[in-house]
């Protein structure tokens, strides 16, 4: 089993989380995702099956947090 631990602070938090927590709820091939919020942070745990599993589940979590903190950003400039 591998995993990886992200966390998200700052600014982008609340939409980080609030983008991604539908996601966190579902199953995944060969990974498992849980999602927290705390304090103005949010992390992201994955456990993986094997390191291509944990690979693309971070590509993926990492590229959808990316988006919604850059809309939020667009959003309010």
């Amino acid at each position: 089993m591998r995993r990886a631990t992200i966390t998200f602070a700052g600014p982008d938090a609340g939409v980080v989380y609030e983008s991604l927590r539908p996601e966190a709820g579902r199953d995944v091939p060969k990974a498992r995702v849980s999602l927290r919020a705390a304090r103005g942070r949010v992390t992201l745990t994955i456990d993986a099956d094997d390191t291509s599993a944990l690979r693309a589940a971070v590509n993926s979590y990492l590229r959808w947090a990316d988006i919604a903190a850059r809309v939020r950003r667009e959003v309010t400039s």
